[in-house]
């Protein structure tokens, strides 16, 4: 990003604000307004707590630095990112004068609810910047701060501050679309992994209707198993972990206390889950929850399974995706971590998500884990010749992703009306897919989870292409897509028409055919590659009824 031009002060419901005119890395002018806060401080006795709205300001606020990731402990580098005090938003307008106001895109990040940053570090409009939008990321608390639950009333922390977090965020954008010369009436939610996963949270929370428009998925959903945490009292295990004496005969209010007398760097820091529970399909620890009571301002009181088929959010068009090798980002773990392999050869039914695990009788568990594990091992060794991690890696593209992408798409052919998109995300770059070169290095191809993100986002992980590439072809057809789909509600852009044969164009799905538009080299619409295997998945929830 270049030096900023002069300022651009903006009047919003909550006081004035100055970004600051930017020139993006392939030469698209912009304006820019960083860390505008939506919420007070989430500090203090409001630590855990549901978000309050902003205070009005009066003076006008400088909104020209990016702002801080939320606090959040690094396992790769195992160290501390963030600050907890990380309830802002960012707003960039292509143009702050045109004929009509320009279509509002609201993207919340992935990082599995216990990591992330919407800063320009890793969400920077650049590509976007190239055709008439707004967008805005959002900032929002992970980990124990965003996620924290308690059962007793009295503490006042039911669960799920993050995606409170992020209804006042979206409730806020909204409002104030208007000052930044975008249209109220056309706003697209938008996430990649939990970011998606937030999305579909808020398609099904009554108090989110007629937010948005129309939703993109990227990658997941809440039927994903990580998108809600299975593991009771974790906040009483914390609070355990950190020192707190006589834990068990403590009330939720003295567990609070302690919590929120704990520096926010300790909070983040330890890692609570047992083998077990590895094995039981946690790997992130604090996450959504369905909360344990009502109350004002409550997100989720029924699992998303119980919600999906009435949820207003079926009225919207949705635009959904996968990659083609979303599993490759279980490459490293389980060379960290063998047993997650290795259990499965006397312990089959891990093969199982964990709600199915749970309900079935065990010969039946074992009878179906073991369809599972034929289906995707053969008769490939369970230990880490290379070979068997791949299968393993295919294996968990299905089951952590891919199933809960197609329930989620058949629970919507079943009650929607409104039309659902699907595109696969298949291009593979030996160099700019950047997801894969951090989960595998050198040691594999394919196109793993979150790899389009590379084709949508600039960021410090990146660089500028010459535009003759397919790495750069591959962002102008990815944000044409995306900006077509976010204006009109359907992505039948330019790049995709041109790539098709005369006269077709890319359906919405149908009970009767589930195709995709494939992303590669070039763009075909096809029949989706993993429809078979998905089908026995289809048969081991069947067993289940």
């Amino acid at each position: 990003m270049s030096s900023p031009k002069p300022d651009t002060t903006v009047k919003t419901k909550s006081g004035t604000i100055a970004g600051s005119q930017c020139t993006s890395i392939y030469g698209d002018d912009y304006i820019s307004f960083e860390c505008i806060p939506y919420a007070q401080p989430p500090l203090g006795a409001l630590r855990f707590k549901a978000p309050v709205p902003v205070q009005p300001w009066k003076k006008t606020l400088m909104c020209r630095q990016k702002g801080e990731k939320p606090l959040q402990f690094n396992q790769y580098t195992k160290q501390l990112e963030g600050i907890e005090n990380c309830l802002y938003l960012n707003v960039y307008v292509k143009s702050m004068k045109t004929e009509k106001p320009l279509p509002l895109i609201v993207f919340f990040f992935g990082g599995g609810f216990e990591k992330g940053d919407s800063s320009r570090d890793l969400h920077s409009p650049d590509y976007f910047m190239m055709r008439d939008v707004v967008v805005a990321t959002v900032s929002y608390r992970v980990g124990p701060l965003g996620f924290l639950s308690l059962e007793n009333p009295a503490a006042g922390v039911p669960g799920n501050a993050g995606l409170k977090d992020q209804l006042l965020a979206m409730k806020w954008i909204t409002q104030n679309a208007a000052s930044f010369n975008a249209d109220p009436a056309n706003v697209t939610a938008f996430g990649e992994s939990a970011g998606a996963a937030s999305v579909h949270y808020l398609m099904l929370n009554p108090n989110a209707a007629g937010l948005f428009h129309k939703a993109i998925m990227q990658s997941g959903n809440a039927l994903c198993s990580w998108s809600l945490c299975p593991i009771p009292n974790l906040g009483r295990r914390l609070a355990e972990n950190l020192g707190m004496k006589h834990v068990q005969q403590a009330s939720d209010t003295k567990v609070l206390e302690f919590l929120q007398s704990v520096p926010g760097d300790k909070l983040v820091t330890p890692y609570l889950l047992s083998q077990a529970e590895n094995l039981d399909d946690c790997v992130f620890q604090f996450g959504p929850v369905v909360e344990p009571y009502s109350s004002e301002g409550c997100v989720l009181l029924k699992p998303p399974i119980e919600l999906v088929e009435t949820a207003w959010g079926n009225s919207i068009p949705v635009l959904m995706s996968g990659t083609s090798f979303e599993g490759l980002l279980m490459y490293a773990r389980v060379q960290l971590a063998p047993y997650l392999l290795t259990s499965l050869k006397g312990q089959p039914q891990h093969m199982l998500p964990l709600e199915l695990k749970r309900s079935l009788p065990q010969a039946l568990a074992l009878t179906l884990g073991k369809r599972l594990r034929l289906l995707h091992f053969g008769d490939r060794p369970m230990d880490l010749q290379k070979d068997s991690v791949v299968a393993y890696c295919e294996y968990a593209s299905y089951k952590v992703f891919w199933h809960p992408i197609m329930r989620t798409i058949k629970a919507r052919l079943r009650a929607s009306a409104a039309p659902t998109y699907l595109y696969r995300f298949d291009f593979d770059s030996s160099t700019f897919n950047h997801q894969r070169r951090k989960y595998c290095g050198d040691q594999l191809r394919g196109v793993a989870h979150i790899d389009d993100h590379s084709y949508i986002w600039y960021g410090d992980f990146s660089w500028k292409l010459d535009k003759h590439t397919a790495e750069f072809q591959t962002i102008e057809r990815m944000i044409d897509i995306l900006t077509t789909f976010a204006a009109t509600s359907n992505p039948n852009c330019g790049s995709v028409q041109s790539s098709l044969p005369k006269n077709s164009h890319w359906p919405p799905l149908s009970k009767k055919f589930i195709v995709c538009l494939n992303i590669s080299e070039e763009m075909k619409i096809i029949d989706l590659p993993e429809i078979n295997k998905l089908k026995v998945w289809d048969s081991v929830y069947k067993a289940q009824a």
